[in-house]
């Protein structure tokens, strides 16, 4: 395998978040902290790093075939979560390595999950990282998921495959064509997010920063309360709104603006049923409220929707301590966890597309045990649903439970309870953030678990968020050979 176009790439990308170091550094100079030292010394250290293996390997060519883009996909993600912690070990009152490389694994994964406390106290430097984190892990999930996934036939990803992708053994620079536009679009939602946010009481930073988590559904925020402490309407309809908006596929958005299909978002399967999920969710939580006399009308239609959105577009924004609301809520709010938003978003789970397949696979073999000598052709969104697809599906499904179960096993030998081992093991494969229960539920954090939990769930998160496949298929001998 050659190795020097693969760390020629991370080295670029290293490069580019060693640059952005320098953003929370300016506004820790501009407000008078001392800490944007500590951002220009983590820029100079990881643009050095990544300058340098792009130097020391550039030139030839950097079309790679299917075992090096799986190496890739894995090593940048790792390294940029190693880099990205830095700046959280050497702020003042800085983080262990443990839950650095946590707190940096969760925004690049967009998971959501902290460690961090007193976040009102806390420099606006190292608030601005924690949402570039999620911003730029958001923005890699979509290119991922649009570029990559669907050549290296990940989870039935190839369904989704671009007709500039029909050459399976090459990645680039055909992902490099279609990123620019998922930027684009990416950049325009951020910068309709942050003007919404201020326009409706943020200030300018925390519209920023909340814009940028909220587009990546990563949910990191500026306060120990989040979206609690704002206690707007208004602020939470746009927080919907744009999770909603960042849970939806992205190739939708590009043909739209490319050829004006904007019909096309509303008519392509998998968002009917991504809304009406949420919709049926949505109601059942509110009539849950008014049952328990909780809250009424609109406001208890607020907090259901919100709710809801945020936990199935796993961004973790909470306006409302939701365990409160009762066993049957906690078991419908740990059963989205695992669906997730759309395909080709920055949203998190197994993703609606795969129950959709497994579902008309359910119906093609209920069919053929009434009527065996019935042909029935499996169809999504019009088109024949191939038989390989289903088996990617049906593989992708069964190893993401499978690493759910061995996680939570994992846990809850480290001595966590069983609600905390149980919704970390699904927030962390799932890249949700905050849990159930009262130690990482939405009122708590993950800063008090052990070592040992936090460095499984880090894994966790890893997995989750790179398919499950990409991971798996680094430890097999034949991929090495």
């Amino acid at each position: 395998m050659q190795l020097r176009p693969i760390i020629s790439l991370i080295g670029q990308v290293t490069t580019i978040l060693g640059i952005s170091m320098l953003l929370p550094a300016m506004v820790d100079f501009i407000a008078g902290n001392d800490e944007w030292q500590t951002f220009v010394i983590s820029s100079l250290i990881t643009t050095l790093c990544g300058t340098g293996l792009w130097a020391a390997n550039s030139g030839g060519s950097h079309v790679l075939n299917l075992k090096q883009a799986f190496l890739l996909t894995f090593l940048i993600w790792v390294v940029l979560t190693i880099f990205g912690a830095l700046p959280f070990i050497w702020i003042e009152n800085g983080l262990s390595i443990t839950d650095a490389i946590f707190e940096s694994m969760s925004g690049i994964t967009t998971t959501g999950a902290t460690i961090m406390t007193n976040l009102d106290g806390s420099a606006p430097g190292i608030l601005l990282w924690r949402s570039l984190l999620q911003w730029f892990g958001g923005l890699g999930i979509v290119v991922m998921a649009i570029a990559v996934l669907p050549t290296l036939q990940v989870g039935g990803m190839q369904m989704f495959r671009a007709e500039a992708f029909e050459t399976p053994d090459k990645i680039l620079p055909q992902a490099a064509q279609i990123a620019s536009g998922m930027t684009a679009i990416y950049v325009l939602l951020t910068l309709a997010s942050t003007g919404a946010y201020w326009a409706f009481g943020m200030n300018l930073f925390e519209a920023v920063s909340h814009a940028m988590t909220t587009v990546a559904t990563g949910g990191f925020s500026t306060r120990d309360g989040g979206f609690t402490e704002f206690n707007s309407t208004a602020l939470d309809y746009i927080a919907i709104i744009f999770m909603i908006l960042g849970a939806l596929p992205f190739a939708l958005y590009l043909a739209a603006v490319q050829y004006g299909r904007w019909k096309k978002i509303f008519q392509d399967s998998q968002v009917r049923v991504f809304l009406g999920i949420v919709l049926i969710v949505t109601f059942a939580m509110m009539w849950l409220q008014i049952s328990k006399e909780e809250y009424f009308g609109e406001e208890a239609f607020r907090h259901a929707l919100f709710s809801v959105t945020s936990i199935i577009t796993g961004t973790g924004y909470a306006t409302i301590d939701y365990s409160a609301w009762g066993p049957f809520a906690m078991t419908t709010f740990f059963i989205i966890t695992f669906i997730g938003g759309c395909t080709g978003s920055t949203s998190c789970g197994i993703k609606v597309f795969r129950f959709q397949v497994l579902a008309r696979d359910l119906y093609q073999h209920v069919r053929q045990i009434l009527y065996p000598n019935l042909v029935y052709v499996k169809r999504y969104n019009g088109r024949p649903l191939p038989d390989s697809i289903s088996s990617s599906v049906q593989s992708f499904v069964f190893l993401y439970f499978l690493s759910f179960i061995v996680l939570a096993i994992a846990l809850s030998l480290t001595g966590l309870d069983a609600t905390t081992a149980l919704s970390g093991a699904a927030t962390a494969i799932s890249n949700v953030g905050p849990g159930l229960g009262e130690i990482i539920g939405p009122a708590g954090n993950f800063s008090s678990l052990p070592d040992i939990s936090k460095w499984l769930l880090v894994a966790g998160m890893l997995i989750g968020r790179l398919e499950i496949l990409i991971v798996l298929v680094l430890f097999t001998p034949r991929f090495w050979r």
